[in-house]
């Protein structure tokens, strides 16, 4: 799911893949990583440049005139500016749509909580499920193999429904670990580091792409399907009430993107996808129901929420970078916030990550 796209020749590579390759490939010009040149927030766009990326951010500030085929879709009983594309119905951008207080809280619990079993992550396969990561990493913890006298393994299935064998692991100090030992051993920090998702509610199956119920799982958190109920509703049909009943969560180093694809596995598309976004700016990539259509660039900030119902659900998008050389000033308040000693590696972690929370109705 994250990594480089497949080689292709030019003539080869779809509009989608040219849009990946040309901002996976963006250098800011500033070489100290500060903001480079003004641009506008829409405009042809070429390789090495964001002439073409639409910033909701400025449109909502009055910086300039709202481009055409953008328009406002405010909502009745919805207090929020809401953004969307004209050509592409059921797509909603609500920029800024969290405080700084929500962020940090929602930064908390991706990384405190949401790896909690029984939520299965992308470590699960490998090390079998691990209780308190982030503890054992805000303490110096070292995950090592267990060694037991009657070589034990435990038993664990894998996304693709087979039980799979895995060695036991615990956490322990560094003191505790004797020179020249040769077990296998990870930091914990080094393990918040290498999560890339985890599944809440019910769990989504990557390897057949549908979702296990009989996974072993707890319902959403009332607090997070709250807040999506009440985001979801620029994007709800009249009378009805979004229900969350899953979510996955990804986390993206410095060099990770997530390529083109379309989220499909939910019974009712009419019922909107609500991703928040977290930490680190991105570029978020929409694009057509192939990848033969260029698709529309925008930023995507922490804190902005982003909808897709209907016949968006059916439409490519991805996002081909993120931005943790520049531009730091735009999450200097939740650094700010997050600065206390209790939340010190969390600042450290979310200064070069972003964190995004998707909110799903299944059935």
């Amino acid at each position: 799911m994250y990594g480089e796209t497949e080689p292709a020749t030019a003539a080869e590579r779809t509009a989608f893949r040219q849009a990946e390759k040309q901002y996976k490939l963006y250098k800011p010009s500033n070489p100290k990583g500060r903001s480079s040149s003004r641009r506008k927030p829409t405009g042809g766009g070429g390789d090495g440049d964001l002439s073409a990326v639409v910033d909701f951010h400025e449109l909502l500030a009055g910086v300039s005139e709202l481009p055409a085929g953008i328009g406002r879709c405010d909502s009745a009983g919805f207090v929020k500016p809401v953004f969307c594309f004209l050509d592409r119905p059921g797509f909603y951008f609500i920029p800024g749509a969290l405080s700084t207080e929500e962020q940090c809280y929602w930064i908390r619990e991706s990384l405190k909580t949401f790896p909690q079993p029984p939520n299965r992550t992308n470590l699960t396969a490998m090390y079998g499920q691990i209780s308190d990561l982030l503890y054992a990493a805000e303490n110096q913890k070292i995950f090592v193999e267990v060694e037991g006298s009657d070589g034990q393994e435990r038993k664990e299935q894998g996304n693709d429904g087979e039980k799979t064998r895995c060695k036991i692991f615990k956490f322990v100090a560094d003191s505790e670990i004797q020179k020249g030992e040769t077990r296998k051993s990870i930091a914990a920090a080094t393990l918040v580091r290498k999560l890339r998702w985890s599944t809440l509610g019910l769990q989504f199956d990557w390897s057949k792409r549908n979702y296990d119920v009989l996974l072993p799982h707890n319902k959403i958190p009332d607090h997070l399907a709250t807040l999506a109920k009440k985001m979801a509703i620029p994007a709800m049909p009249s009378g009805e009430e979004f229900n969350a009943e899953a979510a996955i969560v990804n986390y993206y180093g410095p060099s990770d993107m997530l390529g083109g694809h379309v989220d499909d596995m939910e019974a009712d598309w009419t019922k909107p996808i609500v991703s928040i976004s977290l930490g680190c700016k991105c570029i978020f990539l929409l694009g057509g129901k192939t990848r033969d259509e260029a698709p529309r660039a925008m930023f995507l900030r922490s804190g902005d929420i982003v909808l897709m119902a209907g016949e968006a659900r059916e439409r490519f998008h991805g996002v081909p970078r993120i931005f943790t050389e520049s531009d730091q000033q735009e999450i200097l308040a939740v650094v700010s916030q997050l600065s206390g000693d209790d939340d010190r590696f969390i600042s450290d972690y979310i200064r070069n990550s972003r964190i995004n929370i998707n909110i799903r109705q299944v059935y």
